[in-house]
């Protein structure tokens, strides 16, 4: 099976385009601080109830290098994790935190250098009592992702790979970025005119 880092060379646009929307998360789950990384590792998922950020706390120290730490989370009022919990997850191998929810302590987590992909930065903390499994199938930024699944974030956005469509994906992105590169924009150019000219004909427009 393809290692995770055959995929940090593929920008997300052309994960989309291979594998579709479904795969895409919701654009609102950026990257919180500027300049950083593309990343790519192995899903460990994590579902955080309401209020609440015990697993991803437990998570840090579970995780295995080169993993992608996911979260789901239950609301948007209390931060899952702040400098201390990002910089034992870099210490440990841990590549980026990709949440559906809120951190906080963001000059922290931006003076490491840790990737975090998420919805905003809140300094309300989360309380640490709900225990739920780890590794299970998770709900992040409107995408279904498995452990295992391969998590590629970069300035663009969030995409998951399905651990069976790992061979699929990297192959079509592959494809379609070596035709991009074998195209002179002045080709591109005429191919689209003609592309375009012909569904405005289609759909009736004259000028």
């Amino acid at each position: 099976m393809t290692d995770a880092t055959a995929f940090l060379s593929l920008p997300t646009p052309a994960l989309a385009d291979a594998l579709g929307a479904a795969q895409v998360m919701d654009f609102r789950i950026r990257p919180l601080w500027p300049g950083g990384p593309r990343v790519a590792g192995p899903a460990f998922t994590v579902r955080c109830p309401r209020g609440d950020n015990l697993m991803l706390h437990a998570a840090i120290h579970r995780a295995e290098p080169g993993s992608v730490i996911v979260v789901e989370s239950g609301d948007l009022d209390h931060a899952l994790a702040g400098g201390n919990v990002c910089a034992v997850a870099q210490r440990r191998g841990v590549v980026a935190f990709v949440a559906d929810g809120v951190i906080r302590d963001l000059a922290e987590v931006r003076e490491m250098g840790f990737p975090v992909y998420a919805r905003g930065v809140i300094p309300i903390p989360g309380a640490k009592k709900a225990v739920t499994p780890l590794g299970g199938e998770v709900r992040c930024g409107g995408v279904v992702v498995a452990a295992g699944d391969i998590v590629v974030a970069d300035e663009e956005g969030v995409v998951a790979v399905p651990a069976a469509r790992r061979e699929e994906a990297l192959a079509a992105a592959r494809a379609k970025l070596a035709k991009e590169a074998a195209q002179s924009l002045d080709a591109w150019e005429e191919a689209h005119r003609a592309r375009i000219d012909s569904l405005l004909a289609a759909g009736g427009y004259e000028g």
